[in-house]
């Protein structure tokens, strides 16, 4: 993996939101209860897939960090429904911030973020995980989805 995924969301939203702060970025123009009404459950809803997550790595006793070995494959519980629970949502997290803050050009820098988590760790880790636990790894990965 290039970098800690938390760093690869955290560094653009930072660098948005500050900009922002400095007075030379763009709203999103939306009225308050617009973002309200979509910031506020995409934050909860990324809060609990990443929670929802880490419950089940730590049930199945591995690491939930991308850049530590990983002991055992966790196909159930939200795993059911993506195979990157915890990368999705951060995105969320992070849309959902960049919503409820009126930051277009946070919102738009979540477009390189996404990317980086695709090419830089997610593609990286399926590749280790094939490799580790073999056509256990690959048949999850036929009937699962990357993202949603």
């Amino acid at each position: 993996m290039i970098a800690p995924p938390p760093l690869i969301y955290g560094v653009p939203l930072i660098a948005g939101l500050s900009i922002d702060a400095f007075g030379a970025g763009f709203a999103l123009g939306f009225p308050l209860w617009l973002r309200l009404a979509f910031g506020l459950p995409a934050l909860v809803a990324g809060l609990t897939l990443i929670v929802l997550a880490l419950l089940r790595f730590r049930r199945a006793g591995t690491n939930p960090e991308p850049w530590k070995p990983s002991t055992a494959l966790v196909l159930d519980g939200v795993y059911r429904l993506t195979r990157n629970p915890m990368y999705l949502g951060m995105a969320l997290v992070y849309a959902g911030i960049a919503v409820l803050s009126d930051s277009a050009l946070t919102l738009v820098l979540l477009v390189p973020a996404v990317l980086t988590i695709h090419h830089g760790v997610i593609l990286r880790e399926e590749h280790y995980l094939s490799r580790t636990f073999g056509d256990d790894y690959r048949s999850f990965m036929r009937g699962s989805r990357r993202w949603l």
